[in-house]
């Protein structure tokens, strides 16, 4: 049941703030992409092949994955605060390890230890499903999303000047402060939002069938999974396409790498403005034809000879919003096909698209070369972005056949 305390900022006596929740997220996502545009030059320093270090998106991702199906029945048994606590710990430690690396597979090591600030990214989510209702959580996730586009959207410019000023390393460091502050920040503002499940922890763990059963939650979770997978595989291939097809610098790739987050950050707002009137399931089918029409379009310019930097990125806006309207949305139906299981639901939505992502970006990183082209990569944001569109009509397709025969969807 949503919890009616009022959140007071720095209260830890009461739910957390909105501003907590965007600075939480925003913090995963900044730990993703800040440094990608120093990736070319973190080959040089290592002198190891650009794949290699392109693990360092697709390990990441998959560390992800595996923690995010761990986390939420922990979280929802032990409940939300010293999860998240115990992440964000983890995460600023992993960060100063990762720049005081000397070799590329103790960088690796330390990389793969920053997933730890997943807690962040997947509890935020059933932390507003705790407090709200499915069509309000999706209005409510839209918004913190929303804020947390600023964050991914300036992140990679950042990074690229630092790397230029001071070495790859500066990002690393940023991290660390960044995050150490936020900790703090958490742990004064973020009161217990869950209420506590009454199971063991095994009995926790063995909830996650009921969940495999519901084919409502396959659905959006399918949906969100394909569309987000087409980010993270430009998220793999794109810093590559900057440096070897088009020759940018390493604050140039920052600069344009940061268009799909202005898309998101506008298909955020649109979440959180019109969900509640429009709908989750047709919020995320307009928002999945947003994501395969942009990506449609660049690599049809790409056929036609006009392909350049500023139509790869600049294109990238539409992918952007259409996981802004995706993601908030579909997360919030999958998150309510049991809500006491908000959590485990969370944990379990969140690795099929970060462990989905994690395939993505590594093929993307195998699959291109300097003879291919942006090719490869488009066509694997393309496959992903209409398998997106298929899932949720299906969904659809499936729930007005169930509403015909007077059942529940």
């Amino acid at each position: 049941m949503p919890i009616t305390t009022r959140p007071k900022f720095l209260n830890r006596r009461t739910p957390p703030h909105i501003s907590t929740l965007i600075l939480m997220t925003g913090l995963a996502a900044l730990a993703l992409n800040i440094f990608l545009p120093s990736l070319p030059n973190m080959t040089t320093y290592f002198d190891v092949p650009y794949r290699l270090m392109q693990l360092s998106v697709a390990l990441y991702l998959a560390v992800n994955a595996v923690l995010q199906i761990l986390i939420g029945p922990i979280s929802d048994k032990l409940g939300r605060r010293p999860v998240i606590l115990a992440g964000m710990a983890i995460f600023v430690v992993a960060s100063i390890g990762c720049a005081l690396a000397e070799t590329a597979g103790v960088f690796l090591a330390f990389r793969m230890m920053q997933a730890g600030i997943v807690v962040a990214m997947v509890l935020s989510r059933a932390i507003v499903r705790d407090m709200v209702p499915q069509d309000r959580a999706a209005s409510m996730i839209g918004y913190v999303t929303m804020g947390m586009a600023v964050v991914p959207m300036l992140g990679p410019i950042l990074g690229g000047i630092l790397e230029q000023a001071f070495g790859w390393q500066a990002n690393f460091w940023a991290l660390a402060a960044i995050g150490a502050l936020i900790m703090v920040l958490t742990w004064a503002d973020l009161g217990e939002t869950a209420a506590g499940s009454g199971l063991s922890l095994g009995q926790q763990f063995r909830e996650y069938p009921a969940l495999c059963r519901s084919l409502r939650f396959w659905g959006y979770a399918g949906a969100a999974a394909l569309s987000s997978g087409a980010f993270f595989a430009y998220l793999g291939g794109a810093p590559y396409v900057g440096d070897h097809v088009f020759g940018l610098a390493p604050h140039e790739i920052g600069f344009y790498f940061g268009a799909p987050a202005a898309g998101y950050f506008l298909g955020s707002y649109l979440s959180g403005r019109y969900s509640v009137i429009v709908g989750v399931n047709r919020m995320v089918y307009w928002g999945t034809l947003a994501n395969a029409a942009g990506i449609a379009a660049n690599l049809a310019l790409f056929y036609a000879g006009y392909g350049t930097a500023i139509s790869f990125f600049g294109l990238m806006t539409l992918m952007g919003l259409g996981n802004g309207m995706t993601i908030p949305n579909a997360t919030a139906g999958a998150l309510s096909v049991r809500p006491e299981l908000a959590g485990t639901a969370s944990g379990l939505a969140g690795a099929l698209m970060i462990g989905g992502g994690a395939a993505l970006s590594a093929l993307a990183g195998v699959w291109l070369t300097p003879q291919s082209g942006a090719y490869p990569l488009l066509w694997i944001m393309l496959v992903t972005a209409l398998g997106a569109v298929a899932t949720i009509m299906l969904v659809m397709r499936r729930e007005a056949r169930l509403a015909r025969l007077g059942l529940q969807t």
